[in-house]
């Protein structure tokens, strides 16, 4: 079985209407997150680099291919948990960062297929030849309304309640972590990303950015996009090809470096 790598390149960006960027982000050879933390008082700051960094450490072992599947993936579901521990343990010790909070989306590759753990509202989207798939599922009171058929998509552009999280990492338990796992291909192509890309940019928009062979020029063209209309919030990005190889660095960016 051919042994599988990502290739990535990622940016965190901040926001023209911010002050601090609260998105924290990782790269390694088989695995990738983006975190976008919420939360005053440089808590969203707190809780993404919590999220972010309780990976990296774990990174290794989720890397390791001596370890059978199903381990793997139960250490990468159980990670919710210590991170969600995590969170509310600085919560309550720091009074100033009370019901601060991150999203999490993290792929993870092993072998021949990639593990999606996912919560709140950052993206997951996998480019495989021309198509452009969401494998995510936005946790968002929009996304209820969209599958409920309350709006259409076309109302979803301006609504009040666009933003608002129906699940995060908040360090209050209750969490029911789900894996989605999926089938992998050489060549495809994965990009993680905070809201500050997916809700600026149309799936087109994006699907045209990304597909440049160049991810470091791809990544630069998305934000630039977000840019160009007004970068409401930080942008944080990662590009991931499916390659042959191997790799084993570790890169932090964001509010984690």
């Amino acid at each position: 079985m051919s042994a599988f790598f990502f290739e990535s390149s990622a940016r965190s960006a901040l926001g023209l209407q911010r002050n601090g960027n609260e998105d924290s982000a990782l790269t390694a050879g088989k695995f990738i997150a983006v975190a976008d933390g919420m939360g005053g008082h440089a808590g969203g700051e707190v809780a993404s680099k919590i999220a972010i960094t309780t990976l990296a450490a774990l990174t290794p072992m989720l890397s390791d291919e001596s370890i059978d599947t199903d381990s793997i993936e139960d250490l990468l579901l159980n990670s919710l948990h210590t991170i969600d521990n995590e969170i509310g343990e600085v919560s309550r010790v720091k009074t100033a960062l009370r019901g601060m909070g991150t999203t999490l989306t993290a792929l993870l590759l092993n072998k021949n297929k990639i593990a999606l753990l996912h919560v709140g509202d950052s993206r997951c989207y996998r480019l495989r030849e021309n198509n452009l798939e969401q494998l995510s599922n936005d946790h968002t009171v929009l996304q209820q309304l969209l599958d409920q058929g309350a709006i259409t998509p076309a109302e979803t552009h301006d609504h009040p309640q666009r933003s608002v999280l129906t699940q995060a990492v908040m360090g209050e338990g209750g969490l029911t972590p789900v894996l989605q796992v999926y089938e992998v291909k050489k060549n495809d192509r994965f990009l993680l990303c905070s809201d500050g890309l997916s809700s600026v940019l149309t799936e087109k928009e994006i699907k045209i950015l990304m597909k440049n062979k160049d991810k470091g020029a791809a990544i630069k063209a998305l934000i630039d996009a977000t840019y160009i209309n007004g970068a409401p919030d930080n942008v944080t990005v990662i590009i991931a090809d499916v390659a042959d190889g191997s790799n084993n660095e570790i890169e932090l960016y964001g509010a984690a470096q």
